[in-house]
């Protein structure tokens, strides 16, 4: 996956964990990765080549990109900082690269998995790394046209930003459970919220990232993953939170692609809070929990499995105790509500935050149309859909 914001800045300025006679907040950009679907069917069709090159001349050539799978889009935004123009940026990748789909044929579907049809075969596109991925992992990469919401945050300094890392890494199955949006795959109910997340977690470098203790050991992890062939290089640490190999930023990459622009824009500026606060912690000289990768892959399960209801494991304490999803929702407010109110995000963050707890996440969203239609999920793709202008 191509990184992206090549023109993204440091955010040296402003907002939570920086120094408090700066104002800007810190910088956040998005990258969506999207279902093509056929207009008619329903069901995924392999035309990327031909709508990126569409999209491209739209939005711009950074804007738009391939993916693994001949059937995926994915949108790259630009550097924003404000909520309004980050929403306003969403919007636009979302209109033009709809747009660019339906000049031929197709619907731009936001769900972590196709679902309708098989996301895609083995690497086509004639880009010699994908052909590699195929070529050294084998049947791993069937089916991982799954399509995921990455958000970067500017964090400057490289070793705040391994630290941070092991601040946010306790906080991903509550973020992967409230995200969550690929129930269906291939015309099927997996009985999954976040399927998604489970074909991905095939990639042996892929899950929660190891406790860091600094710069030189995450170097050294690189270099064993590399070493065993787990990994192609340093871009292949497909981790849930990872310090950016080539960019000044700290990236999430847990969630599933979220159903709207608004949900999307909700949820990066909550992960743009909670870096803030990690950040912050870090420069107070706290030590993160040292949960151990295993608990936090068991958490991601049962939060993939189902979504955010019930208990999960409080990963980002040291006892990893069970607690109800709501009252972790309300540990995570206490953390990033100062860092929100701070750049006037807490409404519209709060607003999703509850909206998710009475009406669950794009999953439930997913199945209540599936019901509504009597198991039709043509209906379900319609009501995906990114609406044209």
């Amino acid at each position: 996956m191509p990184e992206p914001f090549d023109a993204m800045t440091p955010a040296v300025a402003g907002g939570p964990g920086f120094p408090p006679e700066a104002t800007a907040p810190p910088t956040v950009g998005v990258e969506e990765e999207f279902v093509l679907a056929d207009r008619h069917s329903g069901s995924a069709v392999y035309r990327s080549i031909s709508v990126v090159g569409a999209a491209r001349a739209r939005l711009g050539g950074p804007h738009a990109t391939p993916e693994l799978s001949p059937s995926q889009v994915e949108t790259v935004s630009a550097v924003c900082r404000t909520a309004a123009e980050l929403e306003a940026e969403v919007v636009r990748l979302r209109t033009g690269a709809a747009v660019a789909a339906a000049e031929h044929d197709c619907l731009l579907v936001p769900s972590g998995m196709a679902v309708l049809g098989r996301s895609g075969p083995p690497p086509v596109l004639g880009q010699a790394r994908y052909h590699a991925l195929a070529g050294r992992f084998g049947p791993v990469v069937d089916g991982q046209g799954v399509n995921s919401c990455h958000v970067h945050v500017g964090v400057a300094d490289r070793e705040e930003a391994i630290q941070a890392v092991n601040h946010l890494r306790g906080w991903m199955p509550l973020l992967l459970a409230l995200t969550a949006n690929s129930p269906y795959n291939d015309g099927a109910d997996t009985g999954y919220a976040s399927w998604r997340s489970m074909v991905w977690s095939r990639w042996p470098s892929a899950g929660p990232p190891p406790y860091l203790r600094g710069a030189a050991h995450y170097a050294w992890v690189v270099d064993q993953l590399v070493g065993t062939g787990a990994a192609m290089d340093q871009a292949m640490l497909y981790w849930h939170v990872r310090p950016s190999a080539h960019l000044p930023t700290i990236e999430v990459r847990i969630a599933d692609v979220l159903p709207d622009a608004g949900t999307t824009t909700a949820y990066a500026l909550l992960v743009r809070a909670l870096v803030g606060h990690a950040v912050e912690a870090v420069r107070a000289g706290e030590r993160a929990p040292e949960v151990p990768d295993l608990l936090l892959r068991a958490a991601c399960w049962q939060a993939a499995r189902h979504g955010p209801v019930g208990t999960l494991p409080s990963t980002h304490t040291r006892d990893c105790a069970p607690l109800g999803v709501v009252r972790l929702i309300e540990e995570l407010w206490k953390r990033v509500e100062p860092y929100l109110s701070r750049h006037g995000d807490d409404r519209r963050v709060g607003d999703w935050l509850s909206d998710v707890q009475l009406t669950g996440p794009g999953s439930a969203r997913q199945r209540r149309v599936a019901q509504q239609r009597e198991g039709d999920l043509r209906a379900v793709v319609d009501d995906l859909a990114v609406p044209l202008p």
